[in-house]
């Protein structure tokens, strides 16, 4: 055997419709990614984490307009961080701090807004906690826009149970709706710049955004206008105990979810709280199984959950799960402490669990563009 057919047999396939990875996979693997960032505010593991999201996004994404998204969704990150600490720097914060940096006009405010402050002292313990706790929250949103620029809202929509099939396309709709933005801003300024108009400025953007709305508008109503010619909204008659068999699963499944959940968390509701939770998650998959039945539709070349979507799927839970456990034995380096102010450390088995997320740039089907530079 030739070192080049080795290798192609070592790596992963050329992605086509046969063998497309379930999009419902890259969702729990960028959620599993977004729960271990909630776990920490070490800027060290944040930063891995982005850098894990990003390496897989640049190896597996398409040239779809969805795919785009990604940037867009780094910079809104970037955003919330320096918001965070221009709050904190005008607002005040209640973290104490010994490190004075500056004091910026405090305003006088009446004798009810007590406890409320503008202006005032800013502290490098104030600074820093701000900084965590905007970087925590870019790092939610980064693993968001990674789900969103490696799956196919639409291919999820297939997926869904018959019973949240109206609630799935009102999702489906709103998690489109960003990535085609950005696409269209993406195109116009393109056009401006071909013409040798500017694309920055007050003017540009104002110039700009109303061909946006147009598009946002003139895709609602194409989209409203398909749904109507396949019947979306038509339901097929079931007798009447089925509906109240129905209803009564789903409401005392999810009141089962909601409970054993609770238990789960509590520590005196341990021995009750997985019981509880798996018979709520049967009776309400059996009451959305049931709902099923009153949506008439069918389902066109239905995506398979394979091994690969199980591998990609089960390493963002591994993430998650190892985070969570990390939480129990190294507390303190995940979330470093600001007052007193300390460095930041990078704990070795924490970070070696977040590199599990890298497993779908190496499982996930290759897209036809990367596979076709691989081969050459």
């Amino acid at each position: 055997m030739s070192p080049a057919r080795s290798r192609r047999t070592l790596t992963a396939p050329v992605a086509n419709r046969s063998n497309a990875l379930h999009a419902g996979a890259w969702w729990l693997w960028a959620l599993g990614l977004a729960v271990a960032a909630s776990r920490t505010t070490n800027p060290l593991l944040l930063g891995l984490l982005v850098g894990v999201a990003g390496y897989v996004v640049a190896a597996r994404r398409t040239d779809a307009p969805w795919a785009r998204s990604y940037g867009a969704f780094v910079k809104l990150g970037l955003f919330v961080v320096f918001l965070r600490v221009v709050f904190s720097l005008l607002l005040g914060s209640p973290i104490p701090g010994t490190h004075l940096l500056f004091t910026l006009p405090e305003v006088p405010l009446p004798e009810w807004a007590q406890g409320v402050r503008i202006g005032g002292r800013v502290t490098a313990e104030q600074l820093v906690f701000a900084l965590y706790d905007g970087a925590k929250l870019a790092t939610l949103l980064i693993c968001v826009g990674a789900a969103n620029a490696l799956a196919n809202p639409a291919r999820l929509l297939k997926s869904l149970p018959g019973a949240l099939y109206e609630a799935g396309v009102a999702v489906v709709v709103a998690m489109t709706f960003a990535p085609n933005m950005v696409a269209d801003v993406v195109r116009l300024r393109t056009a401006r710049r071909l013409r040798g108009r500017p694309t920055g400025g007050v003017r540009a953007v104002l110039q700009i955004g109303l061909p946006v709305l147009e598009g946002a508008l003139e895709r609602s109503i194409a989209v409203a206008a398909s749904m109507d010619a396949r019947g979306y909204g038509r339901t097929a008659q079931v007798p009447a105990s089925v509906r109240r068999t129905t209803n009564v699963l789903t409401l005392g499944g999810l009141l089962g979810v909601c409970a054993g959940s609770y238990g789960l968390l509590a520590a005196e509701g341990a021995g009750y709280g997985l019981p509880l939770l798996a018979a709520g998650l049967l009776a309400a998959m059996a009451g959305l199984r049931l709902g099923g039945l009153r949506t008439v539709r069918t389902r066109y070349r239905p995506d398979h959950w394979g091994v690969r979507a199980w591998l990609v799927a089960g390493s963002g839970v591994t993430v998650a799960v190892l985070m969570i456990w990390a939480n129990a034995y190294a507390p303190d380096a995940l979330h470093p402490g600001v007052v007193p102010l300390e460095a930041p450390e990078l704990p070795l088995w924490p970070a070696v669990s977040i590199l599990v997320g890298l497993l779908p740039a190496f499982v996930a089907p290759v897209p036809p563009d990367t596979g076709a530079k691989e081969d050459s």
